[in-house]
C-alpha cells in the first residue's frame, strides 16, 4: 500500500505532466498500476562472473 504522501506526490506530478487533476480513487489506481509494472519489469543487471 502506498502512503498518502506518495499518492499526493504522484497526483502533483501527474497534474504537472498531463494538466489533469485526478480524484483520490483514480490516483490510487494509477499509482498502484505503475508500481506493479515496475515490479514486473525491473530486474537488477547481473554481474559477470569472470
Amino acid at each position: 500500500m502506498l502512503s498518502q504522501k506518495a499518492l499526493d506526490e504522484f497526483k502533483e506530478i501527474y497534474k504537472s505532466e498531463f494538466g489533469e487533476e485526478l480524484s483520490n480513487e483514480k490516483t490510487l489506481e494509477l499509482a498502484t498500476r505503475l508500481m506493479t509494472l515496475m515490479k514486473v519489469i525491473y530486474r537488477p543487471i547481473p554481474k559477470n562472473k569472470e
